[in-house]
């Protein structure tokens, strides 16, 4: 665990905060707010802030008590494919921040640093909570239910997927509906199965450091 967040503390920036813009909702759309990071805590802050990117190592920030915070151990940290600038923070709470950064160089600068501490906390968690046998083998079962689903719905994606390419009049595969629910299909599964995979990682080696503990 210390590995990782020294890693992050002992980059050039001294800690890991900055100017991001947030989406906050289709009637405001994106905000700008001041973010800091706790790395030991693992919490992740946003403050109101008076500023703009071109100011950004300058903002002045409004009042003393964040505007909201999130944890992040368990979270997932993805980079959008919209651009090279968005990212969205998902934690284990429900909670979603997609966040904007400056380029795409600060975009990876956060990241990296969000996915160090998130992997340092949550890598520390499941280490100290070490299941029984008993409930090593639900586990496994569970993974293997799990992944049998997966695979239904990456089966069940791919036939939408054909049937709305080979649909004919009186719709068209490019009405505009199809193409929404072609989308969120493929983004849905695409999700699904990236969860799946960090879960399993972190359970892979949740295991491996159990066993070497030995």
């Amino acid at each position: 665990m210390d590995s990782n967040l020294n890693k992050v503390l002992n980059t050039n920036r001294p800690q890991l905060s900055g100017l991001l813009q947030k989406y906050t909702n289709v009637m405001k759309g994106w905000q700008y707010r001041w973010f800091t990071v706790d790395a030991q805590a693992a919490l992740l802050s946003y403050y109101l802030c008076e500023t703009n990117m071109e100011d950004h190592l300058n903002p002045h920030i409004i009042g003393n008590s964040p505007r909201g915070q999130v944890q992040l151990t368990g979270a997932v940290v993805c980079p959008s494919d919209e651009d090279s600038r968005t990212f969205t923070v998902n934690c284990i709470t429900g909670d979603m921040l997609k966040l904007r950064a400056v380029d795409a160089r600060a975009r990876q600068e956060w990241v990296d640093g969000l996915r160090a501490i998130v992997e340092s906390h949550t890598m520390s968690g499941l280490t100290s909570s070490a299941l029984k046998p008993r409930e090593q083998l639900a586990a496994y079962d569970a993974f293997d239910a799990c992944r049998q689903q997966l695979q239904q719905t990456e089966l069940a994606n791919a036939a939408l997927t054909r049937a709305i390419e080979s649909t004919t009049s009186p719709l068209s595969h490019t009405d505009p509906d199809l193409l929404v629910l072609k989308a969120l299909s493929a983004a849905s599964t695409t999700c699904l199965l990236q969860c799946f995979g960090l879960l399993q990682r972190h359970h892979e080696i949740a295991d491996t450091r159990i066993e070497q503990s030995f």
